[in-house]
C-alpha cells in the first residue's frame, strides 16, 4: 500500500493514532498535567516532537492526500517510541517500500545468530559464506577456502567480496568467468549502497578502490546495477576441475544488511562429490 492510495492513507492515518494514543506523555518527558482528558499525546504534542505543523500532523492522521517524507516518518518512529517492526510497517505503508530498515534484533545478537547458522555448513563440501551489505566477509566454511580462498589469511579490513574480487589474484584464478563475474558484483554493490549512503565504510572501500583498481573505476561509472538473485558462477577447483555452481542469497527481515551465500550444484554429477 502506499499514501497515494485511499486504502493506504487511512490505514496510515489509523496506525498513526493508535501509535500516538499509547504513548504516554512521561515517556517523552512531558508533565501529566491535571487537565488532559485523552489518553497518550495531543497531535500537536506529536507535531511538535516530530519537528512538523499542528496541521500537517493532522492532516496525515486524518488520511489527506499529503507524502510524508522518510526521514519526517523516522522523526515520528522515535517520538511515538515505534518497534523497528512498527517504523518498518508504516514506511511501507507510506511508500510501499523500507528504505533504510533497520536491525529487527541488537547487532550482538545477530552477529551470533549468523556464527550459529554458519556451523551447519561447517563441513558442507561446497561453499558457503555469509557477507554484510557492504561486502564485508564475515564467515565461511571450509570449502570457500578451496572455490574461493581462504580470507583468514586477509587482514579484516581487506576480507570484502568485492576487492577479493577486483584486486586477488586468486580471483581470477578460480573464477573462469572472472571480468562478468567482478563487474557484476559491482554492479550489485552499487546497487546496495544505495540503501546506505552515509555508510562511511561503504565511501572508504568506494575510494579505495577507485585509487587501485582501474576496472572498478570503470564499471563504477558505468551506472551499471543489479539486484541480488540466484545466477551460475563457473569455478577452476584446484583439484575437481571446471565446476559450474548456482548460487543462491539467503536473506532474513530480521538480518537485513546481511545474507549467507549458498552454493547449489546444477546437476546430479557434482551434488555428492
Amino acid at each position: 500500500m502506499s499514501t497515494n492510495n485511499n486504502a493506504g492513507r487511512k490505514e496510515l492515518a489509523r496506525f498513526l493514532r493508535s501509535r500516538r494514543e499509547r504513548v504516554s506523555p512521561s515517556d517523552v518527558g512531558l508533565p501529566l498535567g491535571t487537565r488532559r482528558r485523552i489518553s497518550g499525546l495531543r497531535r500537536e504534542e506529536v507535531a511538535v516532537l516530530a519537528g512538523v505543523s499542528t496541521s500537517w500532523y493532522t492532516y496525515l492522521e486524518q488520511g489527506r492526500e499529503i507524502s510524508p517524507s522518510p526521514e519526517v516518518l523516522d522523526s515520528l518512529a522515535r517520538v511515538l517510541r515505534m518497534s523497528e517492526d512498527e517504523r518498518r510497517y508504516m514506511h511501507v505503508l507510506a511508500h510501499g517500500q523500507v528504505t533504510k530498515p533497520g536491525p529487527l534484533t541488537p547487532a550482538p545478537a545477530a552477529r551470533d545468530m549468523l556464527r550459529s547458522t554458519m556451523t551447519i555448513f561447517e563441513h558442507h563440501h561446497l561453499p558457503v559464506y555469509a557477507g554484510d551489505h557492504r561486502g564485508d566477509l564475515l564467515e565461511w566454511n571450509k570449502a570457500a577456502t578451496t572455490y574461493y580462498e581462504d580470507w583468514s589469511a586477509y587482514p579484516p579490513r581487506e576480507r570484502n567480496i568485492v576487492r577479493w574480487m577486483l584486486l586477488a589474484p586468486q580471483a581470477k584464478a578460480r573464477l573462469a568467468d572472472w571480468e562478468q563475474d567482478a563487474r557484476d558484483s559491482v554492479a550489485r554493490w552499487r546497487a546496495e549502497a544505495a540503501k546506505w549512503p552515509t555508510d562511511p565504510r561503504t565511501r572508504d572501500l568506494i575510494a579505495e578502490l577507485a585509487r587501485v583498481s582501474p576496472e572498478f573505476t570503470r564499471w563504477w561509472d558505468s551506472h551499471d546495477v543489479q539486484e541480488h538473485r540466484a545466477r551460475v558462477r563457473r569455478f577452476r577447483h584446484p583439484e575437481l576441475g571446471l565446476r559450474p555452481l548456482r548460487i543462491l542469497p539467503l536473506f532474513s527481515p530480521e538480518f537485513p544488511a546481511t545474507a549467507i551465500i549458498v552454493h547449489l550444484p546444477l546437476n546430479s554429477d557434482i551434488a555428492d562429490t
